[in-house]
């Protein structure tokens, strides 16, 4: 009897210690130190929660910065993240089939709403999918290769827009950790900002 109090009282201190007590300190250092982060690092314009700077959400119109596809339901669907899973020697990765877009697809598409020659290489993450399917981020080369459809569709100059990518280009951290990244949402946040405060 005395083993079985003795197991109860200590089960049920570190019950309080470890299930309670722990998760509200580390809850409170983190809403002092890093509320942006703490509470999902939410994007607001005004008062209104538009979109989280850690999740991609899927613009289509011309006059967005558009980001890397996404397999995550019907694109960019936070309740069903996940990859395509489709190995590097499966064909349908490269050709698709059955609805599925493979990388000569998407690369036509991209080339063409891009108004891009045959020869120009396009990046990796114009025509691949994250492993997420939630990526927030593209690289500097895919927004730089989607400046002019996006300058001519809001009737922007074509090195503001420039401008604009360049003020958004995230560099690796601590110049080596990463690569260089662009945050999508950010971007067209700012871009409509600085097109409102021009017109």
């Amino acid at each position: 009897m005395k083993l079985l109090r003795a197991s109860a009282v200590l089960t049920l201190f570190f019950v309080i210690v470890t299930g309670i007590i722990f998760p509200l300190v580390i809850t409170a250092i983190a809403q002092v130190a890093f509320p942006f982060q703490a509470n999902g690092s939410m994007v607001k314009v005004g008062n209104k929660v538009i979109g989280s700077k850690l999740i991609g959400q899927n613009f289509t119109s011309p006059k967005f910065f558009h980001p890397r596809p996404s397999a995550a339901g019907d694109g960019y669907d936070a309740n069903n993240s996940g990859a395509t899973n489709l190995g590097p020697t499966n064909p349908k990765l490269l050709d698709g089939a059955d609805g599925f877009e493979g990388i000569k697809q998407l690369a036509i598409k991209y080339r063409k709403e891009n108004g891009l020659e045959p020869n120009v290489i396009i990046p990796a993450d114009a025509v691949t999918r994250s492993a997420s399917g939630l990526d927030p981020d593209i690289s500097p080369l895919n927004a730089k290769l989607q400046v002019s459809r996006v300058a001519l569709a809001r009737g922007m100059s074509a090195s503001r827009v420039l401008g604009l990518v360049d003020r958004h280009t995230e560099l690796p951290f601590l110049g080596i950790f990463g690569e260089a990244r662009v945050n999508v949402l950010e971007l067209n946040l700012d871009l409509d900002s600085a097109q409102a405060g021009s017109s």
